[in-house]
C-alpha cells in the first residue's frame, strides 16, 4: 500500500476517537447568599465550584439587568443552564391555562435575553387541584395535542435565537420515557424546542428503580443530541404496602451516577442540583457527585 494512503487510512481511522474525547461537565445548583448583584451571583457560584447555574431574578422586560447578568455569568465562566417555568399548562380553567402559558412564554423570552441554554416547564396535567399532580388523562391523545399546540404556541411567540424551550421528564405525564418524548419532537416540529433529563423523574416503577444505570444509558442514547440541561437528585424506596420513591440527596440512594456522569461527557448540557435544603446538603450532594466522578476519569469546568 502507497505510504501517503496509509498515512490517509491511519488519520481517518483516528477521527471518530478525536471527535469522542470527552467533555468537562458543568455541575451548577442554587446558591443562598443575600445578593442582587449579578456580579456577588456570579462569583459565589464559582466559589462554590460551580460552572452552570440557575437563571438569577429578572424579568425580560428589564433589559439593562438581562445584559448585566449575562455579562457578569460569562465573565466569570459560569453557563446559566435555564430558566424555570413550572406553570401548568394544561390547568383546566381556560383563564388560568391562558395565564400560565402566557407566564411560560415570557420565561422563554428571559431565557433567550440571559443567553440561557433553555427555559424548562412540565408538560401540565389535567389535576384541577395539584398543578403537577396525576391524572387519568395524562397520558391520553388529547394531552398529547394539547401540549403539542403549547409548545409551538410558546416557541412562536418568542422565536428565540439561543435559548430552547424544553419539558421536563415526569412519572406520570407526558413525556414519561425516550419514545414518548421523541414523538413529541416529531410531532412539534420546532428547532427550538429540546430536551430536559430529570433520571429520578423517569424512575415509576421498580423494574426502572433498580435497572436506572440501564434507563440513564437509554435515554441518553435515545435523546442525547437535544438534550439541554439535567438535573441531579437521588431516590429511596420507603417500604410500605406499596411503590412509595422519595427523593434524598445524592448519595443517599440508589441513583447510579456512574453513566449519568459519562453520558454528559458526550453532550454539553449542565447538571443541576435540585430540591435540597440549605447549604450542608448542596455541600453533600456535590461532594458525593465530585467523588463519583473522579472515580471514573470524569472532570468539572
Amino acid at each position: 500500500m502507497p505510504s501517503t494512503r496509509r498515512h490517509f487510512l491511519a488519520a481517518a481511522a483516528a477521527l471518530p476517537a478525536a471527535a469522542a474525547k470527552p467533555l468537562p461537565v458543568r455541575l451548577g445548583g442554587p446558591i443562598f447568599l443575600k445578593s442582587d448583584d449579578p456580579r456577588e451571583l456570579a462569583r459565589e457560584h464559582r466559589r462554590l465550584g460551580y460552572a452552570a447555574a440557575y437563571c438569577p431574578a429578572a424579568e425580560v422586560k428589564d433589559s439593562a439587568r438581562c445584559q448585566a447578568i449575562e455579562a457578569a455569568f460569562k465573565a466569570e465562566g459560569v453557563l446559566i443552564a435555564e430558566v424555570g417555568a413550572w406553570k401548568n399548562m394544561l390547568d383546566p380553567d381556560a383563564a388560568a391555562r391562558k395565564a400560565n402559558i402566557d407566564y411560560v412564554t415570557s420565561r422563554l423570552a428571559l431565557a433567550d435575553a440571559v443567553g440561557a441554554r433553555c427555559c424548562v416547564d412540565i408538560a401540565g396535567s389535567f389535576n384541577p387541584k395539584v398543578w403537577y399532580g396525576p391524572h387519568k388523562d395524562n397520558f391520553s391523545k388529547q394531552f398529547f395535542d394539547a401540549t403539542v399546540e403549547n409548545c409551538r404556541k410558546v416557541i412562536d411567540a418568542v422565536k428565540p435565537k439561543r435559548a430552547k424551550f424544553a419539558l421536563e421528564i415526569m412519572g406520570w405525564c407526558m413525556p414519561e420515557t425516550a419514545d414518548r418524548y421523541l414523538q413529541l419532537i416529531k410531532a412539534i416540529q420546532r428547532p427550538g424546542f429540546a430536551v430536559h433529563i430529570d433520571v429520578c423523574n423517569a424512575v415509576n416503577s421498580p423494574e426502572k428503580f433498580y435497572n436506572n444505570a440501564a434507563l440513564t444509558e437509554e435515554l441518553f442514547a435515545k435523546l442525547g443530541r437535544y438534550i439541554v440541561s439535567c438535573h441531579a437528585k437521588d431516590l429511596a424506596w420507603t417500604p410500605e404496602m406499596n411503590v412509595h420513591f422519595i427523593e434524598v440527596i445524592p448519595g443517599r440512594g440508589e441513583l447510579d451516577y456512574r453513566p449519568y456522569l459519562k453520558a454528559l461527557t458526550a453532550i454539553e448540557a449542565p447538571l443541576m442540583l435540585e430540591h435540597l435544603k440549605g447549604t450542608d446538603e448542596y455541600l453533600e450532594a456535590a461532594t458525593y457527585i465530585r467523588k463519583v466522578a473522579a472515580q471514573i476519569g470524569v472532570q468539572f469546568v
